[in-house]
């Protein structure tokens, strides 16, 4: 059964479910930083999922990727998988933008999370609600 890492929960707020991967948002206003985590047991490394897993998660990881860079403007988007903290495989995907608060250095470490005040969240979910409108289920924030 897929539980979501003790991490991502305590730094996260879900917005809800692709085919394969939860999405999650980063409780950091700083940068609207979204991860993408397959649900799937025991898994902290991309060569463990199966085939058909490792190309739906690209394809989940490149659907947004584009929605994002349209939808925040984006001037450059990071995509990673780390693990370095958390090893429950998860995919980051960064929208970044010339004037925020790391440009043009990576976001980790660089400044501390500023959490999202409610009405932030809801707005970032409003939007996200125009564009996945395909094979995404939202769950309640």
């Amino acid at each position: 059964m897929f539980a979501l890492d003790s991490r991502l929960q305590q730094d996260t707020l879900t917005i809800g479910d692709f085919p394969l991967c939860r999405l999650l948002l980063s409780n950091d206003a700083n940068y609207p930083w979204f991860i993408l985590v397959p649900r799937r047991d025991d898994i902290s490394e991309l060569f463990q999922l199966d085939v058909a897993d490792q190309q739906q998660l690209w394809q989940e990881t490149t659907a947004l990727a584009e929605l994002l860079k349209d939808l925040f403007d984006a001037d450059k988007l990071n995509v990673a998988t780390l693990g370095n903290v958390v090893a429950q495989l998860h995919m980051h995907v960064i929208v970044r933008k010339r004037d925020d608060a790391a440009w043009p250095a990576p976001v980790w470490g660089k400044h501390p999370a500023k959490p999202y005040s409610a009405e932030q969240v809801a707005a970032i979910r409003e939007r996200l609600q125009r564009v996945l409108t395909e094979h995404f289920t939202f769950v309640e924030g």
